[in-house]
């Protein structure tokens, strides 16, 4: 292949399997069924099994539409990947490796075709918002047992190139859940989401524009429910970060007995856990307290500030 991966990889699995009864076996992992979950324009959730074993992390593997290999590390307790960016109407050839110490154990491959480009100018078709009223309209039949209500969608936070939106359940519960939005070309995108989320980050847009999102809840393939919501991405940034912070910083270091150090929390150790052609992937510790959110920025291969905003509890992120 020429997937900016050796090949010998592979080989490696196979003697590993037709030795069972080798000493690898006790550490063996496996890795199956890798399989597309569901498809739009512009992208594919994928998912797969590991049926003895484990693995420390994961690496998806493809090339693009322009034929440019292209690299996205996964977190070894995921069993699903959402690859956006695609292009409609195009196959792809998709390979998982799943690694542990940094050797590549066992490979999966499967392809997709994404869905073809959407025409309308809303990006779902009219009637099913009107379906889900008449639903509402007897209480008391079989379907309002089975009825889910999605609550409002509302804007947690706003960057120049992303936007961080949260939703509620009040009723019900649904399988998933698809957020659809027009990007600054005015090309529909498509962004499927786990059912258990509550909130989602659109990374890659535009500074200075607004951006109307409309979020479907669906049953099976089904859409039962739709929020919408517009946001203006904020004005791009001069500088990322002012450079007075790291200032304020030490102030609070040297003072350690003052009334600020009850609430202190301390932040370290940023670096490099895994590097591909495409993508980065960044690990920190919390030693001391604990943060609300993280904010991650850095400057593009243009020279653009980015800013990709990352939950509390995270201490890891993946830049694609």
């Amino acid at each position: 292949e020429e997937l900016p991966l050796p090949t010998e990889e592979p080989q490696d699995e196979k003697t590993q399997t037709e030795a069972p009864t080798s000493e690898t076996t006790p550490a063996q992992a496996v890795l199956e069924d890798l399989s597309v979950s569901s498809v739009t324009p512009s992208s594919v959730q994928l998912q797969w099994s590991v049926p003895k074993g484990s693995f420390d992390s994961f690496m998806l593997q493809y090339r693009d539409a322009q034929g440019q290999p292209q690299a996205l590390p996964i977190d070894g307790r995921s069993r699903s990947v959402t690859v956006p960016g695609l292009s409609s109407s195009h196959r792809y050839r998709f390979h998982l490796y799943g690694l542990r110490g940094g050797k590549r154990i066992d490979r999966v491959s499967t392809d997709a075709v994404t869905g073809e480009a959407e025409a309308s100018e809303e990006p779902l078709p009219s009637e099913e918002p009107k379906q889900e009223k008449p639903k509402a309209e007897p209480p008391a039949s079989e379907a309002s047992l089975a009825r889910v209500v999605l609550g409002e969608l509302k804007v947690s936070s706003v960057t120049p190139n992303s936007v961080q939106l949260q939703w509620s359940i009040p009723e019900g519960s649904f399988d998933s859940f698809m957020l659809q939005y027009r990007d600054a070309q005015g090309q529909p995108q498509a962004l499927p989401i786990d059912g258990g989320s509550r909130s989602v980050t659109v990374p890659g847009l535009s500074p200075s524009r607004r951006y109307r999102f409309h979020l479907y809840g669906l049953l099976g393939r089904k859409k039962t429910d739709h929020v919408s919501t517009e946001v203006m991405t904020e004005e791009p940034e001069e500088l990322p970060l002012p450079t007075e912070e790291p200032q304020d910083e030490k102030t609070q270091t040297e003072a350690p007995t003052s009334e600020a150090t009850p609430a202190q929390v301390v932040l370290e150790d940023l670096s490099v856990s895994s590097v591909t052609p495409s993508s980065v992937q960044l690990q920190w510790s919390v030693p001391k307290g604990s943060f609300d959110s993280f904010m991650l920025q850095y400057r593009d291969a243009q020279g653009q500030p980015q800013a990709l905003p990352i939950d509390g509890r995270s201490r890891s992120v993946t830049v694609p």
